[in-house]
Order: structure tokens, then sequence, then C-alpha cells
């Protein structure tokens, strides 16, 4: 196994997917770029430690350690938009959420985004579909969760405050709607706001493994930052992005996810 990719298995039929949590970035990558902090000021920060109770339910986590700068494991291998007509990031970003330019002068061309493809795409991708088709090989349902987070507030990209649970299933084709309806009680029971396929409706990853037909249920959950850690209502400075993360304060959040991968492991399992 690559030293940038970590796979923990187990027995459940629940896959748990990080791609955007990594800050790592190869080093004459980063002297390309603008500075260390804009490089890595939209990882999905914190996501696998406030997840981290997902290994004793049984689940199989798969994450990559790689900055989603560098490329981004959820978005469309050929570089085709997946929200046509919104402002959103490519596969190998070259700007931030916020519309910022991310490298000090041109962008990777195109054969270093076929190099970076093969290098750290493709292996992420071989892992998810080793591990969903092992444990498929045993279950007769078997759900890919997709983990993710954000800004609450980020004018470019959607308007006002986000709600902090907001569940995508490709507009209900990546899952069974038993599953959407199990994960939308987990989350409405705790209290917090939520929307299901509203700005995001799952991911290229969600898209492109949810087969419901084939027992393959998949569904991504994108969080509001604001939930579990300090969400700077204004513009992110390096002063006060990534904030810390807090157990105490991420207690709550981390009570409501539990229930919500119960429910998960409960439709799986029926």
């Amino acid at each position: 196994m690559m030293e940038w990719l970590e796979v923990h298995r187990g027995d459940a039929p629940l896959v748990v997917s990080f791609p955007h949590t990594g800050t790592l970035i190869p080093l004459e990558i980063e002297k390309r770029m603008v500075s260390p902090w804009l490089a890595r000021k939209d990882a999905d920060w914190w996501i696998d430690r406030l997840y981290g109770f997902a290994h004793d339910l049984g689940a199989t986590t798969v994450r990559t350690a790689i900055s989603r700068t560098v490329i981004d494991v959820n978005r469309d291998p050929s570089g085709a938009s997946l929200y046509p007509g919104q402002a959103t990031t490519e596969l190998c970003p070259t700007t931030t959420f916020d519309g910022e330019p991310i490298y000090d002068g041109a962008g990777p061309d195109e054969a270093e985004v076929a190099r970076r493809r093969t290098t750290y795409f493709e292996p992420y991708h071989a892992a998810l579909d080793a591990e969903l088709a092992r444990l498929r090989s045993v279950h007769g349902k078997v759900v890919l969760y997709e983990a993710h987070s954000i800004r609450s507030v980020i004018p470019r990209l959607f308007e006002g405050e986000l709600p902090n649970f907001n569940l995508g299933t490709n507009s209900g084709a990546s899952c069974a709607q038993a599953l959407t309806a199990a994960v939308e009680a987990a989350c409405d029971a705790s209290g917090y706001s939520r929307v299901t396929n509203g700005r995001f409706k799952g991911g290229w990853t969600t898209r492109r493994y949810g087969q419901p037909q084939a027992g393959v249920h998949a569904i991504q959950m994108e969080l509001a930052c604001r939930g579990y850690m300090d969400d700077p209502s204004e513009a992110p400075t390096p002063a006060t992005w990534p904030a810390p993360y807090s157990d105490a304060q991420a207690a709550p959040m981390r009570a409501a996810l539990t229930d919500v991968l119960k429910a998960c492991l409960a439709f799986a399992k029926a």
C-alpha cells in the first residue's frame, strides 16, 4: 500500500471514504503555489478525526493523505464539471473555493494532470473498488458513505449559510430511497438543519459507485463546518483558519454522526 493511501479494513457492510482530508503536497508542486496556507485552505478539516468512531462500528475506511489541491479524487477524471453552470473547482484545482488563484503562474498542463491522475487518482479508486468488491462478496448490500465538510458561508459557491447536514444521492439515483430516509431521520432527530440534494448532490464517487441495482448504495454527507469547529463567517485568514479540533466542541456532532452511520448499517443489514 502506498504511504499516502490509508485503508483500514472492517467486516461490516459500510465503507467510509475520506477524499479531502489530506494536506500533503509534493514539494515540486507546492513551490509553484502562492502560499502553503492557500494551497490547503479548502481541505475537509478534521473530518477523519470526527469520524474516528467508524472503525468501532466495523466500517472500512479509505483515505488519501494527498491534498485535494494536487488532484481532487471526487471529480470526474475527464475534467467534465459535475455542476454545469455553477462555480466549482477543477480536477486539479487552479483556484480556491473563493476564486483566489492557487498557482503563482501557470497551473498544471494536460500532461501533468495526466501524471497526477495516474499517480494519485487511479490508486485511490482502485482501493475503493477493491474494498467494495470484498464486502459485496459477503453482504447482500453495501453502503459507500462519502464524508465531507465545507465552510458554512462561501458566497461564490452558494447563497447564505449552508445547512448543517447536506445529503447527496445524485437526485435519488445513487441509493435506495430507504437508505436516504433512514439517514434523513437520523439527521432530523439530532436537531441540526438538513437538506437533501440541495447545492451538493454528490460528487463523482457517489455518482460512479452508487449502483443500487447491483447492491452498492452510495450517499454523500457534506457537513457545514460550524457543526463541529469554529467556522468564521468572514473570509478566513491564516489567523482564523483552520480552527483547531476540539473533542468537546465536536462531541454533539460526533454523536449525531454515530447515529447516521448506524442507520447506514441497519439499512445494509436489513
